[in-house]
């Protein structure tokens, strides 16, 4: 069984996210979409977690083969853990390619059976980012062409309670 890993921060989810999950989804048996805790993003996101891979949970639920999870683990090491045999990254801009590039030589350096797949966004989705939806979220603005529908009340509601006017 031919099983891969989409990690992240996902925080929260968006339909770039998502359709980057049902592309990956296609080419494996099974897609574990791992919440990771990134380092640089320590104690700053919008949702917790566990909250997120609620979230992702809702948003995959008609999935048979994508699972949710979380790690903390080096993504190296999750993966040794979950018998992964490929990393699945995104990828938007020329930008994003610099770093995941480094990010996937770092990662076959301590998982020597671990491949990297890029997938380049699809057009619709190339300027969303978890970011920018935090930030039109913030203004109350219309999330229905960035978020998943499932979740779009949740990040509504999330925002409004931890917005201090």
């Amino acid at each position: 069984m031919k099983t891969a890993i989409y990690p992240g921060s996902f925080d929260p989810i968006t339909l770039g996210h998502l359709n980057i999950i049902k592309r990956a989804a296609n080419c494996f048996d099974k897609l574990i979409v791992c919440v990771m805790v990134n380092s640089e993003k320590v104690n700053t996101g919008l949702f917790t977690p566990d909250e997120r891979v609620e979230l992702i949970r809702r948003v995959v639920a008609k999935l048979p083969n994508v699972e949710v999870d979380k790690s903390s683990d080096m993504v190296s090491e999750y993966a040794r853990k979950r018998k992964a045999c490929t990393l699945v990254k995104g990828l938007r801009a020329v930008s994003d390619y610099e770093k995941e590039l480094q990010m996937a030589l770092i990662n076959r350096k301590l998982n020597p059976r671990l491949d990297t797949m890029f997938l380049p966004s699809s057009a619709k989705y190339t300027y969303v980012s978890s970011s920018m939806v935090k930030e039109m979220a913030y203004y109350g603005a219309d999330l229905s062409d960035f978020v998943p529908r499932e979740i779009i009340g949740d990040v509504d509601e999330k925002m409004k309670s931890g917005r201090k006017l």
